[in-house]
């Protein structure tokens, strides 16, 4: 990894000549690199790799891309690298993981990157995130979770699948067991099948779609609570998050917590990119997403495709980060957890 990251930096001595550079001239021959912050397998580094493949087909010059996993910190990582030591000239493309706004509003350790100075390219999908439970577990219905214990599995304290089921309980009064410290979302699976927990905390409702559409036709998976500002129209009887706020004061925290589904699995570039090439890669990560060919292989894979634009990307994070202040105050203890 390190050899990775000096790699890239010695790019950036590079960048200024980069900035006079017509886009055909820039982009051709070059391999671009593409971040992904989780380990190989999961959804963040599937979509990736499928803008990977199909994006150069819209860039001039006939570039390549390169992925490079980077992941550590909840995505903390891989931001920082993106804000403070790549090239910022278009050659570098990241998937971001959808929490960042949040740890940035609330004042995260580690945390060097401005998601509002980043060059957004949009949004994949804005399909929700789930929290589920495992069919052994015999609890179908989030209303049992009031009542009875669901332990859950989690990564880091900061990630969605400790800090929606700690909103609930807190807000909520719902009775989840959170288990942290797994390294992705692979892990937790398997921690399921083995019945070391009982559900998982968070995931894409879009990913258990592509990657575990088994599960789902045969019942292993009952999905509790939806994610979102919007229910997805193939779970219309599961609630969102949000929707089970007692007033008004409860369901602002909520909404701002569940307002990053529109950043679901967006992508960016460093921040700085020329006008001109940050719109040439907008309009070909859109173009991209609409083409025949990309929605062959996104439908082979089972992959939801629902884009959003770089512009309203921008504007979704724009607006987390500035929420306002009593309502970023709650989110923070949220995230420091139970022992701060």
């Amino acid at each position: 990894m390190f050899r990775m990251l000096g790699a890239l930096a010695v790019l950036a001595p590079l960048a200024a000549q980069a900035q006079t550079q017509s886009n055909e001239e820039f982009y051709r021959g070059r391999a671009l690199d593409m971040l992904v912050p989780g380990s190989a397998g999961g959804d963040y580094d599937l979509r990736a790799r499928m803008v990977a493949r199909n994006l150069p087909r819209f860039l001039p010059g006939a570039p390549s891309i390169v992925v490079r996993n980077m992941p550590g910190g909840i995505g903390i990582q891989a931001a920082n690298f993106l804000a403070v030591n790549a090239p910022r000239d278009g050659s570098v493309l990241a998937i971001i993981f959808q929490n960042l706004p949040v740890l940035q509003a609330t004042k995260a350790p580690g945390v060097q990157f401005d998601v509002r100075r980043f060059g957004w390219l949009g949004n994949t999908t804005d399909s929700p995130n789930v929290i589920n439970s495992w069919h052994t577990t015999g609890v179908t219905r989030i209303e049992q979770v009031f009542e009875k214990e669901l332990v859950v599995g989690a990564s880091g304290v900061s990630s969605t699948g400790y800090v929606y089921p700690a909103a609930m309980n807190a807000i909520l009064g719902t009775k989840f067991k959170i288990v942290g410290g797994y390294p992705g979302g692979n892990e937790i699976n398997l921690a399921m099948e083995k019945g070391e927990v009982g559900g998982r905390g968070s995931n894409s409702w879009a990913s258990w779609k592509s990657n575990h559409p088994h599960w789902i036709a045969e019942k292993k998976i009952n999905i509790l609570v939806q994610i979102g500002l919007h229910r997805a129209a193939d779970l219309p009887e599961v609630p969102l998050m949000l929707e089970l706020a007692k007033n008004d004061e409860d369901r602002q925290l909520l909404t701002f917590l569940s307002s990053d589904m529109g950043i679901a699995r967006a992508f960016a570039t460093t921040p700085d990119v020329p006008a001109e090439r940050l719109a040439l890669l907008r309009k070909a990560f859109m173009d991209m997403l609409r083409d025949p060919q990309t929605l062959a292989e996104t439908t082979k894979l089972q992959m939801d495709i629902s884009p959003t634009g770089g512009e309203d990307v921008q504007k979704i994070v724009a607006a987390m980060v500035d929420a306002p202040p009593h309502i970023i105050a709650r989110a923070k203890v949220l995230l420091e957890g139970p022992s701060k």
